[in-house]
C-alpha cells in the first residue's frame, strides 16, 4: 500500500468557497501558522509518508476490505450495497488513520503532549492509542453526557494511559469538549498539540485530517474496480464533523457520474433542539475556527442538539461539506434515530455486522434508496466503525420502546 497525499487544496486563507477560514484568538494565530508549515513540509517529506505508510499497513490493518453485502442488498430489493469495512482497523473505526497522522506530526514538531476532543469516543481511544504507540502524554476532553452513554470507550482510554477530563458545560457534548480542549491549547501551546478529529476548525485542520481520511476513499476506488469492473453509483456516509464521509468521498470527487450523499442526524424531529441535521435547518455562520452551516438561531447563538449517536451530536460540520452543496457536487440527507436504531438491527441480523450508530444512519439511507436505483445500480457505504460501544445504548433504546 503506498500513502498518496491528495491535492485539492483550499485558498491559501483556508477557504472553500465561501466556506473555512481561521477564526481564532490572537493567542493562536502563530500556532496555528506553526501548524499549517509543518504540515506542509510532512505531507512533501518521503521519510514522514513512509513511517504513516508503515503504520497504516502494520499496525492499522489497512487496507480495509470492501465486502458486498448481498442479504442486505435482497432485504432492500433494489441496488447492490458494498460496504467499506472501516469498522476493522485497529481500534474498530476510521479515526485511528487520522489520529496516527496527527500525532507523528506532533512529534515531528517536538509536541510531547497532546490534547484531543472526543464525542463518540472513537476518537478520543484513536489519539489515547498513538500516543500510547508513539510514548507521547495524553489528555482527552468529553463531555458528561457522552460519558455516560460510552463507558467503554473512556475505560478503553485510561487502560491507553491518556487522562479523560469530563466536561459539564453547556449541552455535555462534542461541541464543549471541543471547546475545553481549545482552552487547554491556548494555555499550553508551547509543548501542546491540538489533535482535532475531524474535518472541522482553523485552517488547516479541515484539509488536513481530510488528507489523512482519503486513504479510505483511494482503496474503496480501486477496490471497486477490482471487484466489478466499475464505479458506484453513489457513495454514501454518515456526517457529523464529517471525516469518514470526507475521506471516502474524495476519490471520487472528480467522478462527476458519482453521486456522493452524505447522512445527518435527524436525530427525534426536525425541531429546534432535537437533531443535528445541519443542512435541514442550520444557516452559514462561524464556530469553533472555521465557517460553515451551523445550527443558530436568528441572533447567532447556537442550538441544543440531540442523536442517539454521540458521534453525530453536534452543531457544526465540515467546511469543505458546506462548500461541495454549496458546488451541487454532493446532496445530504438525514436519518432518525430510530430509523437508525433499525439499520443497526437489520445489518445485525443479516451479516453478522454490529455498525456504530453513526454508521447506522448510512445504512439506513442505502437501504432507502437501494429500492428506486434498482438493481443495476451499485452503493458503496462507508461503515466508519463498529458498534461494540453502542451496544448498551441500543438495549437502553430498545427497552423504552
Amino acid at each position: 500500500m503506498t500513502t498518496v497525499i491528495s491535492r485539492r487544496d483550499p485558498d491559501s486563507r483556508g477557504y472553500f468557497g465561501e466556506f473555512g477560514g481561521r477564526y481564532v484568538p490572537e493567542t493562536l494565530v502563530e500556532p496555528v501558522e506553526e501548524l499549517a508549515r509543518a504540515y506542509f513540509g510532512a505531507r512533501d517529506d518521503a521519510a514522514f509518508l513512509a513511517e504513516l505508510n508503515r503504520l497504516l499497513t502494520h499496525y492499522v490493518g489497512r487496507p480495509t476490505p470492501l465486502y458486498e453485502a448481498a442479504r442486505l442488498s435482497e432485504a432492500a430489493g433494489g441496488a447492490r450495497i458494498f460496504l467499506k469495512r472501516e469498522d476493522l482497523t485497529h481500534t474498530g473505526a476510521h479515526k485511528i488513520n487520522n489520529a496516527l497522522g496527527q500525532a507523528l506530526l506532533a512529534a515531528r514538531m517536538g509536541k510531547r503532549r497532546i490534547v484531543a476532543e472526543t464525542g463518540a469516543g472513537q476518537h478520543g481511544v484513536a489519539s489515547a492509542t498513538a500516543c500510547a504507540l508513539l510514548g507521547l502524554e495524553c489528555r482527552v476532553y468529553m463531555g458528561a453526557e457522552d460519558m455516560d452513554r460510552q463507558a467503554l470507550n473512556v475505560f478503553r482510554m485510561r487502560l491507553l494511559g491518556a487522562e479523560v477530563c469530563s466536561v459539564n458545560a453547556g449541552s455535555k457534548t462534542l461541541k464543549d469538549a471541543i471547546n475545553e480542549a481549545m482552552r487547554d491549547w491556548v494555555t499550553n501551546v508551547a509543548d501542546t498539540y491540538y489533535l482535532l478529529g475531524s474535518v472541522l476548525g482553523p485552517h488547516p485542520y479541515p484539509l488536513m485530517v481530510r488528507e489523512f481520511q482519503s486513504v479510505i476513499g483511494r482503496e474503496a476506488r480501486a477496490q471497486m474496480l477490482e471487484q466489478t469492473g466499475r464505479l458506484p453509483t453513489a457513495v454514501v456516509a454518515c456526517v457529523g464533523g464529517g471525516s469518514n464521509a470526507m475521506g471516502v468521498f474524495d476519490a471520487f470527487i472528480e467522478d462527476h457520474e458519482v453521486r456522493l450523499i452524505g447522512v445527518e442526524a435527524g436525530g427525534e424531529q426536525i425541531v429546534r433542539g432535537r437533531h443535528a441535521a445541519r443542512f435541514a435547518g442550520g444557516s452559514a455562520g462561524v464556530l469553533q475556527g472555521t465557517r460553515t452551516f451551523v445550527l443558530q438561531d436568528e441572533d447567532g447563538n447556537i442550538e441544543l442538539t440531540h442523536s442517539i449517536s454521540a458521534g453525530l451530536d453536534y452543531a457544526a460540520v465540515g467546511p469543505e461539506h458546506a462548500w461541495l452543496r454549496a458546488q451541487g457536487r454532493a446532496e445530504y440527507a438525514y436519518e432518525t434515530d430510530e430509523e437508525a436504531l433499525e439499520a443497526f438491527q437489520t445489518l445485525a441480523r443479516l451479516e453478522g455486522i454490529l455498525p456504530a450508530l453513526e454508521s447506522s444512519h448510512a445504512i439506513a439511507h442505502a437501504q432507502r434508496i437501494a429500492r428506486a436505483l434498482g438493481p443495476s445500480a451499485i452503493l458503496l457505504v462507508n461503515l466508519s466503525g463498529r458498534g461494540d460501544k453502542d451496544v448498551q445504548t441500543v438495549e437502553k433504546s430498545l427497552a423504552k420502546r
